[in-house]
């Protein structure tokens, strides 16, 4: 239609998980807690409603505040956007530009291409290598930024600080973006190297560890003209990006800390049970530090495993992408859910 405009006809959306209309699945295949928030979020849901006439504040104050208490920086550190994905669609404007490209993994987020396509950013994928894990070294080459997920995503694998720091010594004059939505479930956060780094920027989410995917709160921890910048582009954008609800619900789990441990203790035993109960059904499971594991069995091939899982009431997910398209994701639910899941596999594998 001649008004619409080309570049919107061009554009490659981003493919989410699939959110099924009826009941009945198993779901593990959008990374989401199956432990309900803190019984404190729900409180603080209640008290907001009462203020749900008025809009919200535009930066999030108190949301900021506990954030950066809770992470030993000041206010002006924190950024609080409306979920982790505008805040690295934000980062992609602020940071990145089209004078050299934007260095990503090849196995890894596929939002971000879209991001930069979306921007007219151009790319370069850096090959992971043959254990699936990013090789710092690859990324000492000429950069406009430089964003990863850590760990990494769909992967699971993960870089130990001083990795990051190594990247971090060789980029100096470009923005290194460190996605660690998953980095509650085992690693270690690189957050605290903002103090030596001004031009690393860390991101995190509350959907995943904190059970907030419904709310939609996302936030990234810099230097304070970073911040300075993304707070500049969502003026530009959007006034009052987390609402008021979701601004006291994610409040409220930043400061129930021992809530928020002790899911996620149990979301990384979990997983590990069922890495052992995947390998000894002989697949090659890779080491995992978020809340879900990259899975490929050897006899099988992982777009007819996802197909008879569905069939059987799970959903999973498949990437049908080169380097990745014999494994399948495995979000990591209750115990009760991972049973029945190995169970239901070991029945499949048996009758083939």
């Amino acid at each position: 239609m001649g008004y619409i405009a080309r570049r919107a006809e061009r554009l490659t959306p981003y493919a989410a998980g699939e959110q099924p209309k009826d009941g009945g699945f198993i779901k593990l295949n959008t990374n989401e807690n199956p432990y309900p928030p803190s019984p404190a979020v729900f409180a603080a849901i209640r008290g907001a409603m009462k203020d749900l006439p008025l809009y919200p504040n535009s930066d999030a104050e108190n949301l900021r505040g506990a954030i950066a208490e809770r992470e030993g920086v000041e206010p002006a550190c924190v950024y609080c956007g409306n979920g982790s994905d505008e805040v690295i669609s934000f980062c992609f404007y602020a940071f990145f530009d089209d004078r050299l490209p934007v260095l990503f993994p090849d196995a890894t987020y596929s939002f971000y291409p879209v991001f930069a396509e979306f921007y007219g950013i151009p790319v370069k994928e850096v090959p992971v290598d043959g254990t699936f894990r990013i090789r710092v070294e690859d990324y000492f080459q000429p950069a406009g930024g430089v964003i990863f997920p850590n760990p990494n995503a769909p992967t699971g694998t993960l870089l130990q600080p001083e990795e990051i720091r190594r990247l971090l010594r060789h980029h100096t004059d470009c923005v290194v973006a460190v996605d660690e939505a998953y980095i509650a479930f085992g690693g270690q956060s690189v957050a605290p190297l903002i103090r030596e780094y001004p031009n690393l920027l860390v991101i995190r989410t509350f959907s995943k560890s904190h059970a907030l995917a419904g709310m939609r709160v996302g936030y990234a921890i810099g230097r304070p003209p970073l911040i300075r910048a993304l707070t500049n582009v969502k003026n530009s954008f959007n006034s009052y990006p987390v609402d008021r609800i979701a601004a006291a619900a994610a409040e409220a789990a930043v400061r129930d800390t021992a809530y928020y441990n002790e899911i996620d203790g149990k979301i990384a035993a979990t997983r590990g049970r069922f890495s052992d109960a995947l390998e000894k059904l002989g697949f090659r499971v890779l080491p995992s530090t978020a809340n879900f594991v990259f899975a490929s069995h050897p006899d099988v091939p992982a777009k007819d495993l996802f197909r008879m899982l569905r069939e059987k009431k799970v959903l999973v997910r498949h990437f049908d992408k080169p380097r990745i398209d014999d494994f399948l994701r495995i979000t990591i639910g209750t115990d009760k859910d991972m049973e029945t899941v190995a169970g239901i596999l070991s029945d499949l594998l048996r009758a083939l």
